[in-house]
């Protein structure tokens, strides 16, 4: 490893020969300049780790030195060394992008202290967290082989997500290689855990977790019951680890009050998650009870043309008799006139806003080459995704509710997973087009390779003749017809799905926030 070079700039470095010394001996190279002008010769043929600039010389000041500095070496870290406490000269100083400043006189410790933060931090960093993974490698393995309850594979998905987000920071190739058998272990493992429970659970055995249909009774109806305005703002297609990310960025002027996580039901698509979610019904309560709002089979958006109507109802069944409004958004057109609109909301109790763009994204890294490059892994996608939200009039909108007294739920209804194993199945021509499961009355597969419903009623999914059957993808796994079947894979391969059964699928982000300083 290379030597940390030190540019040190003062009009009286004779004196600061003791401090040089000392920075010697710890294997630093500390280069000298008397005045700003040198300096910033020096700057031009020297590429030094650090400056440390005194702030009061002849000549070239400081803060001047500093603005040629910036101009000529941005990303050089440069920490300012002052006899003044003034709070506009610190004002000037660190709206000029220091890295540090300090007060003289000032001992070889401090400078050591400052130099190692500047300079070592991100190798610091990057040592503990990797050390810290290592040590909780074995915890995470045994939460894997020991995951007996839905709340166990919470607990692993957290934690998965967690060193996912901490090793990104420090780009350990090695490391996250490990997280990610890791991950796929864990989704392998999960996936026979649904394929054991999932039915369990809608005959009333077993650890039953929150599922879509009871998202808006038990997290929404309790704020509306005690009169308080909510939003409601639904994210399709939106993953834990995306949500994690997201939130910093609007961590300014709203704080978490609760932030948790519910079960999609199965299949992990828009006509079944999302109606179940407006509907708090099943996909076959919501067929019998209204087939009018229940079209075809196919997963297609006009499958949830009536999401406003299906909310009406469910509140109604609620007991709630609950003033509401409901839009949603697809485009920046849209997205415009909703944040224009905010302001017209206000004598409705509940918002209610789906923002279809992360869904867009997923489907356009797969169909558009240059979303495809630009979100190339789990890390690109996750900041493709962040740009977007920045940008995104849904950020303007959270910024300008977050002064008035109100909840904002945000959730969404399923997540996506990188697929990257196929697996052959064959079907006719109504059967399903998704890569995550097929419904169908002719189907052909592996059984040991999905998991199959053949009674649907089972699963409260609606039947639309008397054969026909569910299958759903496991882990990684993608559904390919024999025919063309290596273009098919080639194409498909490494891209965001969803339908199937996987961490990221089906356990999924929920927050409830409030304005920061309220």
């Amino acid at each position: 490893m290379k030597n940390i070079t030190i540019l040190w700039v003062d009009d009286e470095i004779e004196l600061l020969l003791p401090h040089v010394m000392f920075l010697n001996d710890r294997g630093y190279e500390v280069l000298t300049c008397s005045n700003g002008a040198d300096a910033l010769v020096r700057l031009e043929n020297t590429e030094p780790d650090i400056i440390l600039l005194d702030e009061n010389m002849p000549g070239i000041s400081g803060l001047e030195t500093l603005t040629r500095i910036k101009t000529l070496k941005p990303s050089i870290p440069v920490v300012m060394i002052t006899k003044s406490e003034e709070e506009n000269l610190m004002e000037d100083a660190i709206g000029s992008k220091i890295a540090d400043y300090l007060i003289k006189p000032v001992n070889p410790k401090q400078i050591l202290l400052s130099i190692k933060k500047n300079t070592e931090q991100k190798k610091l960093v990057s040592e503990r967290t990797t050390t810290a993974y290592q040590s909780d490698f074995l915890n995470i393995t045994n939460l894997i082989n020991n995951a007996r309850t839905y709340d166990d594979w919470v607990e692993v998905y957290q934690k998965l997500v967690f060193w996912e987000l901490e090793l990104e920071k420090i780009n350990d190739s090695g490391m996250f290689d490990i997280l990610q058998s890791q991950h796929l272990e864990a989704n392998q493992n999960f996936s026979k855990f649904v394929r054991k429970n999932y039915l369990e659970w809608f005959r009333g055995n077993g650890d039953k977790p929150l599922l879509s249909p009871a998202v808006v009774k038990e997290k929404v109806a309790p704020y509306l019951s005690k009169g308080e305005k909510v939003f409601f703002i639904v994210i399709d297609n939106l993953r834990l680890d995306q949500w994690k990310t997201l939130y910093p960025a609007i961590s300014d002027f709203l704080k978490i009050e609760k932030e948790e996580v519910y079960c999609s039901i199965l299949p992990t698509v828009t006509q079944y998650a999302r109606n179940a979610l407006f509907a708090g019904l099943m996909p076959l309560g919501i067929r019998k009870l209204y087939p009018n709002l229940w079209e075809g089979n196919d997963e297609d958006e006009i499958n949830n043309q009536y999401e406003e109507d299906l909310m009406r109802m469910q509140l109604s069944r609620l007991g709630l008799d609950t003033r509401f409004v409901y839009e949603k958004i697809n485009n920046q057109k849209t997205g415009l006139r909703v944040l224009d609109n905010v302001s017209n909301y206000a004598d409705n109790q509940l918002v209610v806003l789906v923002y279809n763009f992360v869904d867009i994204l997923s489907h356009a890294r797969t169909e558009v080459e240059t979303v495809r490059e630009l979100a190339t892994d789990e890390a690109a996608y996750r900041t493709l995704t962040l740009s977007w939200f920045k940008h995104s009039y849904l950020y303007e909108l959270l910024k300008a509710i977050s002064s008035t007294k109100c909840k904002i739920i945000i959730t969404t209804d399923h997540g996506s997973v990188k697929v990257s194993n196929p697996i052959k199945v064959v079907g006719d021509r109504t059967t399903t087009v998704n890569l995550r499961y097929k419904q169908g009355k002719n189907l052909g597969y592996n059984a040991r390779e999905v998991f199959e419903i053949k009674d649907p009623q089972l699963a409260q999914l609606p039947r639309f003749n008397l054969s026909t059957s569910y299958i759903f993808a496991n882990s990684a796994d993608f559904m390919a017809y024999p025919n063309n079947y290596n273009h098919y894979v080639s194409y498909y391969k490494n891209t965001f799905q969803h339908g199937g059964i996987s961490l990221e699928e089906m356990i999924v982000p929920l927050a409830v926030l409030s304005s920061a300083g309220g």
